[in-house]
């Protein structure tokens, strides 16, 4: 199941790649975001393997993000895994003017092994669009706030 879609951000691309990349600023659009800690590599560049933690109610949730390609401030590229369920993340930044970017995602989720995360991509799918559009509604809110 793939997941594509764009917003635009009244800052400036240098601006909003920065904001982007900083893992403390994870907190401030990602619900439930606890921490995230160096397993390998060196943080930011291609290869860096990182364990992501987050806390949702009384469940908690581990995520290990592998980064592909890293060319910020123009793209991202990254693979999660979970124990349930893999996906890819890809990320463009395009100024479109002076002041202004255009935030692409594209969000792929190649792997789901257990019952309930199949039975929500097919039932209903709009459920992971909707978490993927939240996040970058609140990314969008935090840049402009900055």
């Amino acid at each position: 199941m793939k997941i594509k879609g764009s917003i635009d951000i009244n800052k400036p691309k240098s601006l909003v790649a920065e904001l982007f990349a900083d893992p403390n600023n994870l907190k401030e659009y990602q619900d439930g975001f606890q921490r995230k800690e160096l397993v390998s590599g060196q943080i930011g560049q291609d290869g860096a393997v990182s364990k992501m933690y987050y806390k949702h109610g009384k469940r908690e949730m581990e995520l290990t993000e592998t980064i592909t390609v890293n060319r910020l401030p123009e793209s991202f590229e990254a693979i999660y895994h979970h124990e349930h369920m893999d996906n890819t993340m890809k990320c463009t930044f395009v100024s479109i003017g002076d002041n202004k970017t255009r935030y692409e995602y594209e969000v792929d989720y190649v792997r789901m092994s257990w019952v309930m995360p199949r039975l929500m991509a097919i039932l209903f799918p709009s459920v992971y669009r909707k978490q993927i559009e939240k996040w970058m509604r609140q990314f969008k809110e935090f840049a402009e706030r900055q």
